[in-house]
């Protein structure tokens, strides 16, 4: 299986909702980091799982959208709380439907809030 990866940072805002976690509550801003990992058995006719300035281009508008944002007025956690893993699973589907490259197989998306926190998101495609 053949493995590439890309990684960006951002900052974002949220406050959690549906219970009580204290100043987690409250409207505040995490510094995350992203990386966006693609998966496939097999190369295109250039020996590419998919093209690193394509994944960057896609990544970079995606992030555009969340940074400096509150993610709780955006339309994607309408209901939901934003939580780590939530954001972490809308980033990955949204990233995996606007990358084209036929050779991947499976997209994660692991999402660090800090240091020391990160989610995952995986799927196939």
């Amino acid at each position: 299986m053949f493995r590439i990866a890309v990684r960006r940072d951002f900052t974002a805002h949220h406050f959690l909702i549906g219970g009580d976690w204290g100043s987690e509550n409250k409207l505040h801003s995490h510094h995350y980091m992203l990386e966006l990992e693609l998966a496939g058995a097999s190369l295109n006719q250039h020996g590419y799982l998919a093209d690193i300035v394509d994944i960057e281009d896609h990544l970079d508008n995606q992030i555009s959208r969340y940074r400096e944002q509150t993610l709780n007025e955006l339309d994607e956690f309408s209901g939901l709380n934003p939580s780590l893993e939530q954001f972490c699973r809308i980033l990955c589907k949204r990233l995996s439907d606007s990358i084209r490259a036929q050779e991947v197989q499976k997209v994660t998306l692991r999402l660090w809030e800090n240091k020391i926190s990160w989610a995952s998101y995986e799927m196939e495609r």
